[in-house]
């Protein structure tokens, strides 16, 4: 999603969560907003894709997999500002649940790295605040810890 920085209006983004038995997908953000924390791989709506179409894209160039996307789960917007009050970064956020077609786990594109993590492990990492509520608001357990 990087590219975008103060905006003119809100931009689209996607997000996925993908889980296997008790494990979440995430990436390490290799780029702002978010840079360094761990969240669902996901990034911004071209013109022309849809919504479930730029999950799907964004996690194959992120982590490697191939999904398959299911329903859309939540939503939400991110919106920074720099210390000026003006705003950095604004997107709206559609996550959906995915799982599993076919690849090997893999960092690419804009990700530092790509991990499966139990919920336990979510409390080693530094996770978005965004991620925590998500995570919390589909039951994964250990969503909900302070970051």
């Amino acid at each position: 999603m990087a590219g975008h920085v103060y905006p003119d209006h809100p931009r689209v983004g996607v997000g996925a969560i993908v889980i296997q038995g008790d494990k979440v997908l995430l990436i390490r953000r290799g780029a702002p907003p978010g840079e360094g924390l761990w969240a669902p791989p996901g990034g911004g709506v071209a013109l022309g894709e849809t919504l479930e179409a730029a999950a799907e894209r964004e996690v194959r160039e992120e982590t490697g997999l191939t999904i398959n996307v299911g329903k859309a789960v939540y939503s939400f917007d991110l919106i920074e500002r720099d210390n000026a009050g003006r705003v950095r970064f604004h997107y709206v956020i559609v996550d959906f649940t995915a799982e599993v077609l076919s690849g090997t786990l893999s960092a690419g594109d804009d990700a530092e790295d790509a991990r499966w993590f139990t919920a336990g492990e979510l409390d080693t990492i530094p996770v978005s605040k965004y991620t925590r509520t998500l995570l919390a608001a589909i039951g994964f357990a250990g969503g909900a810890s302070p970051s």
